[in-house]
């Protein structure tokens, strides 16, 4: 039996997951296969290599450092007009200041994805996460929120975020022969995605892109889709779903202390309460 975790993105939002990724370290529980998308991965990578906490250390420690993110790294030479520091991010974090353990990446013996977009057809793309990429470069490049982040070059394919073309990559763990699937959302069951308010900035910016730019335009339907099928797929047992209580007032750049942790802590309690069933549900 094959069991698959898969991680929706959302940015600082994303804190939820890291507390249910902790509550089943916690429960011992293990998978063969982890996909995730944007930050859903980003933060994931802690769960693959057993570092209970570390994403939280992160984001309460930086959060409202200006080197993590704020609209001055924009204009900041080097940086690439993003609004997360890049290199401090992905470089000085991990290797330096809150050491990512790639040793225990490398003893994990599954197989871990991380999603990208394709400018150039507006399709999905999943690469392998790589435990010698100690300058996390798959990782800028499915974080890269339209707008507030550059076009990455991945193995000569230029793209971005991979939410915008699978914001929820659950499909992709059955195809990759999952048989159980535990799937971890950072939105409540309730949202319903809006149409992104900059789609005019967007096909201006990106306007050599226009499979691209369809995508983004039918964004908001394809996501609140894609969460409806998932959410029949729980319903007939094929995947169990976490999801938290709720968001709003949250923002995907959060900088409140209190507010984070207590996102955090909600992950970890939803993941303690649920262990049990969880854990029969993995063992089938």
């Amino acid at each position: 039996m094959k069991r698959g975790l898969v991680l929706e993105g959302g940015a600082l939002r994303t804190i939820y997951s890291s507390g249910v990724c902790d509550g089943l370290l916690e429960a011992g529980l293990e998978f063969d296969y982890v996909v995730g998308v944007s930050a859903g991965i980003a933060y994931g990578v802690s769960f693959l290599s057993r570092q209970f906490g570390r994403n939280l250390e992160i984001v309460t420690r930086y959060a409202n450092d200006r080197r993590y993110m704020g609209f001055g790294n924009m204009l900041r030479p080097g940086n690439r007009h993003c609004y997360f520091g890049l290199d401090f991010v992905y470089d000085d974090i991990p290797n330096k200041l809150v050491p990512y353990d790639y040793a225990a990446l490398d003893r994990w013996p599954g197989l871990a994805e991380a999603v990208v977009t394709d400018l150039e057809t507006g399709k999905p793309a999943y690469f392998p996460v790589d435990e010698s990429d100690q300058q996390f470069t798959l990782l800028r490049a499915t974080c890269a929120m339209p707008l507030l982040f550059p076009i990455f070059d991945y193995q000569g394919m230029k793209c971005l975020d991979g939410g915008v073309a699978d914001p929820i990559p659950w499909k992709r763990a059955l195809e990759m022969g999952c048989d159980r699937v535990v799937v971890v959302l950072t939105r409540e069951r309730e949202f319903h995605r809006q149409p992104d308010r900059f789609l005019g900035l967007m096909r201006r910016v990106y306007r050599r892109y226009p499979r691209f730019l369809e995508v983004m335009e039918r964004r908001a339907a394809a996501y609140d889709q894609c969460r409806a099928q998932l959410f029949e797929a729980e319903r007939q047992g094929k995947v169990l779903v976490y999801a938290p209580d709720c968001t709003e007032g949250f923002s995907r750049t959060e900088r409140d202390q209190v507010k984070i942790h207590a996102l955090w802590q909600q992950g970890l309690d939803h993941a303690r309460a649920r262990a049990d069933e969880t854990t029969a549900y993995l063992r089938g």
